[in-house]
């Protein structure tokens, strides 16, 4: 019988644009200020694990689309990736501006 490992190690990988609309629909949140590394730290305190890593991912806007927020993203990614053992991710948004129509089977 193998045993369990205690504490366990942990990776956390959060989604920025599905994390900011849960908070956004659960709590009523409109700006991402949440602190990822403070979020992935109590999710494994509560249940006894070791944080070694958190992994973020997020789309941006492009910068002619939506200048605004591109910046907002680009200096808070900036921020988060000089945390320790806080890796960041992200790319260009992207728009498809194409219709697309469903048939229905019989």
């Amino acid at each position: 019988m193998l045993r369990e490992a205690f504490p366990k190690r942990t990776i956390a990988y959060i989604d920025g644009q599905n994390l900011f609309h849960a908070v956004r629909e659960t709590f009523g949140y409109t700006y991402p200020n949440y602190d990822i590394l403070k979020l992935a730290e109590s999710v494994c305190q509560l249940k006894n694990w070791q944080l070694i890593q958190t992994k973020f991912y997020t789309g941006i806007p492009d910068p002619k689309d939506d200048p605004a927020w591109n910046h907002f993203w680009v200096a808070k990614l900036g921020k988060m990736g000089h945390q320790k053992n806080v890796d960041v991710f992200s790319r260009l948004l992207r728009y498809r501006n194409k219709i697309i129509t469903s048939t229905r089977w019989n």
